[in-house]
């Protein structure tokens, strides 16, 4: 399957630096990007599709790195079907699980949550809803769980963890269960803050966090509760490469403090934007866009860190594919324009302006999902899908 994306305007290739392709065109091959370029080198005759984007802003899927995802595309969080695909029509590509935590009647043995992790995982291996990929299956930390049960899990295919909601007695009781975690490859993100569910036993604290050195500092900034604004400070100073997750379910002061000290070290490839959702805030499908565009329009980033923050700093965290625009990178790709009304006439100029910009068009493995969503008004400059091989025929 070939697509060729054309007249494309303002760019982001998914980098730290925000750099635009070079181009104004992507060809993609069978799920993969195999061409940027200029629009005049592209034969339509040649591809299946031509995604004509009329100069609006192309950027990379947008990667969600804090979904809680159980079983297809189910919230029992919130009893809703469907949420993944409306996430879908609010830009993003690819989430990530944050746990299967809600599951019905959920397992805490050590049996039980090693074979929902797997399930999990296997379950969305080759299920991709409305065309996303859920990159499931983050195993619960649990007391009991050994350095043989990670390895187990890692072989399995599981590459994520999630600490938090383990029944330890001593929250410290999960560091070598981290350790052990990490030492078989997999990739440990511990819940920040305080409890976010009925039955959380206490505050994950900055001064836990730092002595337990996760990858991720999962919904830094609240999941709702935030930690305090001191904590915040040492997690930025003291926590190395600890990467900093700011969701759009917590506190929106303590996201705007936490980028502002990020980016005063310099420190942008710490920063990962997520929604943690579904939880009790609900399921937000528009949440990524939101959260780049309140971090922007209210706080210190500029629309192209928001962009890096949300693609390739993800990827490059948990080493998954998708994230960038570059040749040989998976080829999803969100379309993005200033909304019919905005005062702005370009995405990234509606983003600072606080207006939360119109999704185009999304594609993911190199197919078009769509060329209008159906939760942003209208782009400015409407995209246009033709087949031109089929009208050949």
């Amino acid at each position: 399957m070939s697509l060729a994306i054309i007249n494309i305007g303002d760019s982001h290739d998914g980098g730290l630096e925000g750099n635009t392709i070079d181009g104004d065109a992507i060809v993609t091959e069978n799920g993969v990007i195999t061409w940027i370029g200029p629009s005049s080198e592209v034969d339509p005759t040649a591809h299946e599709n031509i995604l004509d984007v009329a100069g609006a802003t192309v950027v990379p899927g947008l990667i969600d790195s804090h979904v809680h995802t159980t079983f297809g595309d189910y919230t029992p969080r919130q009893q809703t079907v469907g949420f993944l695909e409306s996430y879908l029509h609010g830009g993003t590509t690819r989430v990530l699980s944050a746990s299967e935590v809600h599951v019905p009647g959920r397992p805490t043995d050590v049996t039980g949550v090693k074979a929902l992790a797997i399930a999990a995982y296997k379950s969305y291996e080759h299920y991709r809803p409305s065309g996303m990929t859920v990159h499931g299956g983050s195993v619960i930390l649990e007391p009991g769980l050994t350095r043989a049960d990670f390895d187990e899990l890692y072989a399995a295919g599981v590459r994520m963890a999630k600490g938090g909601f383990g029944a330890f007695p001593d929250a410290r009781d999960y560091i070598p269960v981290v350790r052990d975690a990490q030492a078989a490859g997999i990739k440990v993100m511990c819940h920040s803050g305080g409890g976010s569910i009925p039955g959380s036993k206490s505050k994950i604290s900055a001064e836990l966090l730092l002595e337990m050195k996760p990858r991720v500092a999962g919904h830094i900034n609240g999941g709702p509760t935030s930690l305090t604004p001191e904590e915040n400070v040492r997690m930025v100073n003291e926590g190395g490469d600890i990467a900093m997750q700011l969701v759009h379910a917590g506190n929106l002061r303590s996201a705007i403090q936490l980028a502002e000290l990020l980016l005063e070290r310099g420190e942008l490839h710490r920063m990962m934007l997520a929604t943690d959702t579904p939880t009790g805030t609900g399921m937000i499908p528009l949440g990524m866009i939101r959260i780049i565009t309140e971090l922007t329009s209210l706080g210190p980033l500029t629309p192209r860190q928001a962009i890096s923050a949300s693609t390739g700093n993800v990827a490059a965290v948990y080493d998954i594919p998708g994230g960038y625009l570059r040749v040989g990178a998976a080829a999803d790709v969100t379309v993005l324009d200033a909304p019919l009304g905005s005062a702005a006439s370009t995405a990234f100029d509606a983003i600072e302006l606080g207006d939360l910009p119109a999704v185009a068009a999304v594609v993911t493995e190199g197919i078009v999902r769509f060329t209008r969503s159906r939760n942003t008004p209208p782009a400015q400059k409407p995209s246009v899908l033709t087949s031109e091989r089929k009208h050949r025929g």
